[in-house]
């Protein structure tokens, strides 16, 4: 075969890899039953096609092809391994065993690749193993990738692996769905895990763009596995924040409000593509607490400019989210919310008697929706007490930088 065919078949392999390698794990993980071996096995199996196809052609069917060579490999390996352990002997029949369980069909396929991702967030693993996890195994990112993104050392970041694939392991963790009773709490676990991964990506700018997408992708795979009222709700709320990024800030790296962003930077693909997840989501009648979010969201989406903006309906909406996942937090933005319908006082009220519960007396957040309630009713020097306390509290650099402006601004 000529270089240039070769060439193609490289390249076609990497494409195959990049596309379909969480898939071909995903099934080789419940076919050798081990995270490592799997791995090893389409390694060698990904070399393998690149030494046999320039002679023997590309198969009509590659991620079959690429499955039953691993499970070949990992099954020669286990023989020459057993000659020398007898430990070895028992995992080389049970693999001998099921020699012919090799998926051919997408759907046998895919329903590997939602085990997969119950799997990596399973509730026993720490909350952090899930996330690396399931970004390592399901996303198919490099311990680099992930660890730049969360901005921790790879070191530290492949050792979060080590001991999830442990605990998955020792506590002998079924690769499995849930059982239909099971499946509302485990799934609510999964939808948490790619909720934070899709925070962490949204809070760190244009920096964590790279993990927003990749918890979007997540949610759209899910979404396609198990189409869910709540996990439509989730793809929906996700799609709304991550279509107003590129306003959200500015090319110094400054916070821009929402009531101050341009919204002709907002991505109209991705508001349609939220509001049809909501509203399907909402056409359910099983309103989750994404659900609801989403919504809210939407109506922000919806509206042409700030003045426009349906503050009566969000308002009814967080009163509604508050009865299902009741927080200081959601009550914060409810009273925000209020502000904006019944005037700044009847807002301020409420912010008042929440920071007197002391629930969020640390949050940054409700000291400075504090202090723009004062200073919108010019009290000012409540305002600047305000803004003091949530200085001392932020920790990210561009919100420090705000709220340092908006107290200059006052004086």
């Amino acid at each position: 075969m000529s270089e240039s065919a070769t060439a193609q078949i490289r390249e076609l392999l990497d494409s195959l890899y990049r596309v379909d390698s969480g898939r071909i794990l995903a099934t080789l993980i419940r076919l050798l039953g081990d995270f490592e071996r799997a791995e090893e096995a389409m390694h060698e199996a990904f070399a393998a096609a690149l030494d046999v196809w320039p002679q023997a052609g590309i198969p009509d069917n590659p991620r079959p092809w690429l499955i039953s060579t691993a499970r070949f490999k990992a099954l020669d390996g286990m023989r020459r391994r057993a000659r020398f352990d007898s430990a070895q002997q028992d995992l080389a029949r049970y693999l001998e065993a099921r020699i012919s369980e090799v998926p051919h069909s997408e759907e046998e396929i895919e329903d590997d690749r939602l085990r997969l991702i119950f799997t990596c967030c399973h509730p026993a693993l720490p909350a952090e193993g899930q996330v690396a996890l399931t970004l390592r195994e399901v996303c198919g990112l490099t311990t680099e990738e992930i660890a730049r993104a969360f901005l921790i050392a790879p070191a530290t970041l492949a050792q979060r692996i080590v001991r999830a694939k442990a605990v998955i392991r020792d506590k002998a963790i079924p690769y499995q769905v849930p059982a239909s009773q099971e499946l509302p709490e485990r799934l609510g676990a999964v939808l948490q895990v790619i909720y934070l991964v899709f925070n962490e990506g949204y809070s760190a700018g244009t920096s964590g763009a790279q993990l927003s997408r990749e918890a979007i992708r997540l949610g759209r795979l899910l979404v396609d596995l198990l189409p869910e009222p709540e996990t439509m709700g989730l793809i929906g709320l996700m799609l709304l924040q991550e279509s107003r990024r590129a306003a959200r800030s500015s090319p110094e790296g400054d916070v821009i409000l929402l009531d101050q962003q341009d919204r002709t930077l907002w991505n109209r693909d991705q508001i349609a593509q939220g509001i049809s997840f909501t509203e399907k989501a909402l056409a359910s009648r099983r309103f989750s607490a994404y659900t609801l979010q989403a919504a809210i969201a939407a109506v922000h989406a919806e509206a042409s400019s700030p003045a426009s903006t349906d503050w009566r309906q969000i308002a009814m909406l967080y009163d509604r989210l508050i009865r299902i996942q009741p927080s200081p937090v959601v009550e914060l933005n409810r009273a925000v919310a209020i502000a904006m319908c019944d005037g700044p006082e009847e807002g301020l009220g409420l912010v008042d008697a929440l920071l007197a519960r002391d629930e969020l007396a640390g949050y940054y957040l409700a000291h400075s929706a504090r202090a723009d309630l004062c200073r919108r009713l010019g009290r000012l020097a409540e305002a600047r007490d305000s803004y003091e306390r949530a200085l001392a509290l932020v920790r990210g650099e561009p919100e420090r930088r705000f709220i340092a402006r908006r107290l200059r601004e006052l004086q």
